[in-house]
Parts: structure tokens; C-alpha cells; sequence
């Protein structure tokens, strides 16, 4: 199962049964047990004779077998002490879910160095991938010794467990990140909101994390040199079916196709909370205050739509709004998702998804509140865990969890290791591909926006911008999460750096800065779930390109001719045969090939970025016309 389990992905072992975490205000997760290097695998003419050494092809098959039946079982039983867990973080739990970490770390390096004795072998396409798979798939590898592999579980297990349960007092009373995200969402108090912002990265105990973190990089490092990297950071980036320089240098090709759109809409939304606040709390120019900008992170910056508006009647209707007039709960809001799944002609979830699902926030005790989708045993006891409200974000955010569920679905007849998606990547972008669905159009149709309500063309812009705040916002965030962990990994950032560069980073790729002045014990990285639980960043970056890609082609598919943005493929069976036949592929072939089968193309490409927004983008260029942009 690719399962990040207390913050120890347990990579190949787990390669199935998948837990999958909403992520950076989209995005769900799977860890990494996903792709291999290219250039290793090898054609199917050495078959089942073929020798060399002491091992034959036949012995590297009986390998392969043995090891996925072990992944099989031990997957499920990670993935319902991880569930245990998350809905139940107590003393006792953590030491389940440390004890359970360990072993499945233990198992995953030992199946990792097994692969060594077959590589020199012929192997058919198959076999070849799977060995990558078991090699190069595990997100954090111990080293082949047992009180490493029980360390790394420790010091994972206790970043995760210090994050889920960090609390911090408003009001007299302890808030959790939960809540704490919300007033950040809302609030327009420039103090409190520097409060709050730097109240959560002292709720988590950075001091503690950041020396726990630098001894997980020691381990982790020296565990992907044994299995024959140079370090971690070459590790992940050998996921991508290409060399890991080729992937670093193809992230920066594809940053640069969308960055001029981020430069715009950067320089726009400055200037209107330059407006709002004054030039002592947002100057006119240079960065921006991270605090501001809505979001705990400044990875989305939705919540502004009303401060970056681009026409003074705002927004043509408010989704949080929509709901509440209509009535929804938490569970019509997962219903109304599973059934734009259905009207693609896709069967509805088991009832187990609705009997075993966490969808409300418990009242009686702490959970992981990051929403995540889960597939617990490889077949199809699929599941959500999130503390649902009934707004807009959510709204989407369930139709994207729903996306990892059909998809963990759709692959369920694969082998074991081919249980993921064609590259992380995927997975994301098939949940927000979804999701972009969600246009007037669609509100319309089931029943949540009156017809004569329906925004016309004029409203556009507006729809556009709470889209860009939302997405186009989030990708140097995207871009600079791993950028920093590749540097950190591969020795160029030290542990006395780790915060400076953070801020380095963030400024250079988002023009943001922190609004109070950083302690000298502060580890600022750790204040997001993905660092603190070391679940990989890229895929979230990649899933942001893809899914407009994904959306793209879908429309052409159905034959749409309006504007891209307005495009919804709510009850298209034709698209949703196709793209459930992509997504039966799993992890089988290399990505492109997958890519291919849905979009006609081999090639992650931005340019569906830029025609979605091509409104927006020469709409803010006038705008910006006299302004400095840039920082």
C-alpha cells in the first residue's frame, strides 16, 4: 500500500492498498511506491531460462510472486493500524503505529536489496519494472539494520504525532491546525493574523522537530545509498521514468511555461491588500506578507476572492452560500461527489465506504483532520477520513478525494506494485481534473444554482480569478517544497540553514515573507503536513499541470466548444469510459504511455494552463500596466 503511515511511507512494501492525502489545498497523496528509472528495464527475450550467475529468470519471477503476496498482506494490515491511528492519536496508537513502521521499513529494504541479486538478468518489461519498483519506491529507506530501521520509525512517527496534535490557545481555549487553518481563511485582523500564524509553528515543538528531522535525513540518506543512490533526493526524482537530472531540469521547463500568469496575478493581489492594509502592513511593492494572503501557507489564496476582485459586484454567486440555502450536510456534500462519478457511468462505492468512512469531525477525541482516501485491502473497501464543512473548499476538495477512491478502484485488478498511479502525479490530477468540473454549469444541473441565476459571460473574469487564487497561487508553493528537501537531502542546505533557506526559497519562487521576525530555534518547514510526515511534494505540482491537461482534452473529447473554463463533463459516459480505461492501466506501462491513452500526448505540457486563463491573464496585464511587478 502506498501509505504514509504516521509519517513513515512505507513505499514498496505497501505498494496497493493506498492511503491518499489531500494535499496542498487539493490535493490528496499517495507516499511513494510509484515509478522506476527508465533505461534499466530490459526486453522480453530473456525468458524464464535464462541465466546469470547463481539466479535464473524463474527464480526472479518466484522473487517477484512471493514478495507481492507478503505486500498484500501486510498491506492491509498497515493500512488498518494507520487508520486506527489517525482517528485515534493516543500514546498507545503511536506505539502501534511505530512498531507496525518499523517492520514495514525492515521488510521494505529487504526487498529493496534483494532486487541487487537479479540485475544483471534479462528481464521481460514486467518483471523489470516491478524489480524498479521494489528499489527505488521506498520514501524514506532505512538502512539494512533493524535498530535504524526502529529508529527512523521513531523519529517519523513522533514529527507526525507532534503535528496532528499541536494546539494552541486562543481565548483561553486550545485551538488545533484545523481550526487554526480556518481563522486564517477568515480573518482580515492583520495582528491577530501574525498571532495565529506564528502561534501553530511554535504549537508543534520545532526545536524537537527539526534535530528529529535532521537525524531522519542522516538514516534516510545512508538507506538510499545502500541501495546504490547517491542520496535520497536522486532517490524520489528516479520515480519519473527518466533520469533524475532529466525530471529536476523537466520540473523547471514546465514552472517556466505557467510562471508569467504567477507574476500577474502576484502583482495584482498585492496591490489590492497594499489598498486594504496600508503600505506599514502590505507595501506596494516587493514581497508579500505570507499572513495575508488567506492561507496558513500562502498556497491558496481563495479565500480572498473579495480583496482580489476584478469587478466591484464580485463573485456572480458563493458557493459556501449555495450549500447552506440548499440545505447540504457533510454526507449529501460525498454523496453529490460519488454521483458525478456515476454519471460518468462508472458503478456507485461499496456501502462499506459509507459504513467505515470518517466524514465528520469526532467531538470526543483528536484525529488527522487532513482529508485523505484510502483502499484498505487492495479490492474495494475504499474509504474517506475528513472533518467535512459544509463550504465550497470542501465541496471540492470531496470530489477530489472521491477521484483517489474510483482510481484506487479502477486498478484494483493490477498486480500488487502496479496498484498506483502512472506516476504520483496522477493521482492528484485525476482528483482535480474532476474537480474543475464544478462550473456554473454543473451547479446548474444539480440542482445547487437556479438556472436564472446562471452567471453570464461578463461574470467570467471573476470565476476566473477564484480559480487562479486557488490554483495558479499554489504552484511556485508546489515547486519549492521539494526544492528545498532535494537541497536539504543532498547535503547543500545544513541543519543550522534549514529555516534561512526556507524563507529563501519562498520569497525567490512565491515573492512572500514571514510577518514576524523567525526565532532562532524556529523550523518553519515543519508547519506543513508534508514535511512534518515527509510525504513527497512534487506530485502535487505535476498533478496541477496534468489535470488542466486531463480537462483539456476531456471537453475536445465531448465535443465542447465554449470557453475551457466553462466546460463540465458531468454525465459524459463516452469521456468516462476513457478515462476509466487510463485509469485501469494503473501503474503497468511508463507513465507517458498512460497519459498518452487519455490525452493523445507523451508530454506533460502548461499550455492547457494558459488557455484556461487567457481571459484572466490579459485582463490583469492591463491591469498591472503601470505597476512594478515582480519583488
Amino acid at each position: 500500500m502506498r501509505a504514509l503511515l504516521g509519517g513513515v511511507a512505507i513505499g514498496a512494501i505497501l505498494a496497493g492498498a493506498g492511503v491518499y492525502y489531500f494535499g496542498p489545498g487539493f490535493g490528496s497523496v499517495p507516499d511513494a511506491s510509484e515509478q522506476a528509472d527508465s533505461g534499466t528495464g530490459s526486453s522480453a527475450s530473456g525468458a524464464g531460462g535464462a541465466e546469470t550467475g547463481d539466479v535464473t529468470v524463474a527464480d526472479a519471477e518466484a522473487f517477484l510472486a512471493e514478495t507481492e503476496a507478503e505486500m498484500r498482506e501486510f498491506g492491509e494490515f498497515a493500512s488498518r493500524t494507520a487508520w486506527v491511528q489517525n482517528n485515534f492519536i493516543t500514546y498507545d496508537t503511536n506505539w502501534l503505529l511505530e512498531r507496525m513502521s518499523t517492520q514495514a521499513t525492515e521488510m521494505s529494504v529487504a526487498a529493496a536489496g534483494e532486487t541487487a541479486r537479479y540485475a544483471d538478468l534479462d528481464l521481460p518489461e514486467t518483471m523489470a519494472r516491478k524489480m524498479n519498483f521494489l528499489r527505488a519506491g521506498i520514501t524514506l529507506p532505512a538502512p539494512a539494520d533493524s535498530a535504524a530501521a526502529a529508529r527512523l520509525s521513531e523519529l517519523t512517527t513522533r514529527m507526525g504525532s507532534s503535528y496532528s496534535s499541536g494546539l494552541m490557545e486562543i481565548d483561553g481555549e486550545m485551538v488545533d491546525h484545523n481550526e487554526l487553518e480556518n481563522i486564517m481563511r477568515t480573518s482580515r485582523d492583520p495582528e491577530f493574523l501574525a498571532h495565529v500564524w506564528d502561534g501553530w509553528r511554535r504549537a508543534y515543538d520545532p526545536a524537537q522537530m527539526s534535530t528529529d528531522y535532521a537525524e531522519m535525513v542522516e538514516i534516510a540518506n545512508q538507506g538510499a545509498r545502500d541501495l546504490g543512490f547517491d542520496n535520497l533526493a536522486q532517490m524520489w526524482l528516479s520515480n519519473y521514468d527518466m533520469p533524475a537530472d532529466e525530471m529536476e531540469a523537466e520540473v523547471e521547463r514546465l514552472w517556466g511555461q505557467v510562471e508569467p500568469l504567477y507574476q500577474q496575478l502576484h502583482c495584482h493581489v498585492r496591490a489590492n491588500l497594499n489598498e486594504l492594509y496600508g503600505d506599514e502592513i502590505q507595501a506596494a511593492e516587493g514581497p508579500i506578507r505570507a499572513d495575508l494572503l488567506g492561507n496558513m501557507w500562502a498556497q491558496s489564496w481563495a479565500s480572498l476572492s473579495d480583496v482580489a476582485a476584478v469587478s466591484e459586484s464580485g463573485p456572480a454567486y458563493n458557493l459556501d452560500d449555495l450549500l447552506v440555502e440548499a440545505g447540504y450536510d457533510q454526507h449529501q456534500m460525498v454523496e453529490t461527489a460519488e454521483s458525478f462519478f456515476t454519471s460518468l457511468g462508472m458503478e456507485p462505492l461499496p456501502d462499506t465506504f459509507w459504513e467505515r468512512s470518517l466524514i465528520t469531525q469526532p467531538r470526543d477525541r483528536q484525529v488527522a483532520c487532513h482529508a485523505s482516501a484510502w483502499n484498505m485491502d487492495y479490492e474495494d473497501d475504499l474509504r474517506i477520513k475528513m472533518c467535512t464543512r459544509v463550504n465550497g473548499d470542501d465541496f471540492v476538495t470531496v470530489h477530489h478525494e472521491l477521484g483517489h477512491n474510483f482510481y484506487q478502484r479502477a486498478y484494483n485488478e493490477q498486480d500488487v506494485l502496479f496498484q498506483t498511479g502512472a506516476h504520483d502525479g496522477f493521482h492528484e490530477a485525476i482528483g482535480d481534473f474532476i474537480a474543475l468540473s464544478v462550473t456554473p454549469e454543473y451547479l446548474v444541473q444539480i440542482g445547487l444554482l437556479d438556472e436564472a441565476d446562471m452567471p453570464d459571460e461578463s461574470a467570467d473574469l471573476s470565476l476566473l480569478m477564484d480559480t487562479a487564487l486557488d490554483k495558479i497561487a499554489f504552484l511556485p508553493f508546489a515547486v519549492m517544497m521539494d526544492q528545498w528537501r532535494w537541497q536539504v537531502l543532498r547535503g547543500e542546505i545544513t541543519p543550522e540553514e534549514y529555516n534561512e533557506q526556507w524563507w529563501a526559497l519562498r520569497e525567490s519562487y512565491q515573492g512572500i515573507v514571514p510577518p514576524v521576525d523567525r526565532p532562532g530555534d524556529a523550523f518553519d518547514p515543519g508547519s506543513k503536513y508534508h514535511i512534518a510526515n515527509n510525504v513527497p511534494y512534487l506530485r502535487y505540482f505535476l498533478s496541477f499541470i496534468m489535470q488542466f491537461q486531463f480537462h483539456e482534452a476531456a471537453c475536445e473529447m465531448a465535443g465542447w466548444e465554449g470557453p475551457l473554463h466553462r466546460c463540465s463533463i458531468y454525465g459524459n459516459e463516452e469521456v468516462g469510459a476513457r478515462f476509466n480505461a487510463m485509469m485501469e492501466m494503473g501503474a503497468s506501462r511508463p507513465w507517458p504511455d498512460a497519459l498518452e491513452a487519455f490525452t493523445g500526448t507523451r508530454e506533460m505540457d502548461g499550455s492547457a494552463i494558459i488557455s484556461y486563463f487567457q481571459p484572466l491573464m490579459t485582463y490583469l496585464e492591463e491591469e498591472n500596466a503601470d505597476r512594478n511587478c515582480g519583488w
